[in-house]
């Protein structure tokens, strides 16, 4: 897989490519779809950077009031920006309920598998493609693992990927980020895991669970309403011969 300091775009954090995972016999491709963070720190080098990835399309899963705080900065660019908000309730809320990670996934698996199918469909419409949130950690890990997992990337290479986000985490920013939310929520307990962590476990239990539930990740793609011809072309976009 490409190592993220190879991916110079300036102001972009936790970007990285997918490529380079194995999937039995095949491997994914490098250079078809990214994942990172939000885009709103970009500066004109890192437009420039971001721009020479090729993207042909962005899929967006902040809601309006993230996007309308941290827009990204990606005029000129001659790409798709797509919109699918994942969470059914706000950012703010998850910190006030203090659920646990385990919870959190739960919920973007199935009551925002509509959202999930979207980005699907929005990665084989075009590419290469970025999907991001604001970390890059929560909803693009969950969305970007159940896509490749879907395709046929084996499972520990899945949640190795996701786990990998926890490292490359500006610490500055997550002791800020931490030590103003911990200002919010005093008593919360899961606070600093929604905020910084990717525990490798977390991801192996969800993806454990869609397959108890529904006989593979692309059974639970399938059950929420994508194809058996679209699995196969996800699998043909995302995959190569290794």
């Amino acid at each position: 897989m490409t190592d993220p300091a190879e991916l110079i775009v300036p102001g972009a954090v936790n970007l990285r490519d997918t490529g380079g995972l194995p999937a039995g016999q095949k491997i994914s491709r490098h250079g078809v779809l990214y994942r990172s963070g939000n885009l709103a720190s970009l500066d004109d080098a890192g437009v420039r950077a971001l721009g020479a990835l090729g993207l042909r399309r962005i899929i967006d899963l902040r809601a309006d009031d993230e996007v309308a705080y941290a827009p990204s900065r990606v005029d000129g660019l001659d790409v798709v920006t797509q919109r699918v908000p994942l969470f059914l309730g706000s950012v703010a809320a998850l910190f006030a309920d203090d659920i646990s990670l385990d919870e959190m996934y739960r919920r973007l698996a199935e009551d925002s598998a509509d959202g999930v199918i979207d980005v699907v469909r929005g990665i084989l419409a075009d590419q290469p493609v970025l999907v991001h949130c604001t970390v890059g950690k929560d909803r693009t890990g969950v969305t970007v693992a159940l896509a490749l997992a879907g395709a046929g990337v084996e499972i520990e290479a899945v949640v190795a990927d996701y786990a990998r986000t926890e490292g490359l985490l500006p610490p500055e920013h997550n002791r800020r980020i931490v030590g103003y939310l911990r200002s919010q929520h005093p008593e919360a307990v899961h606070l600093e895991d929604l905020a910084t962590r990717s525990p490798a476990p977390v991801m192996r239990a969800l993806l454990q669970r869609l397959t108890e539930r529904y006989g593979s990740t692309a059974g639970y793609l399938r059950a929420h309403g994508l194809g058996d011809d679209e699995i196969d072309e996800l699998r043909r976009v995302l995959l190569r011969d290794a």
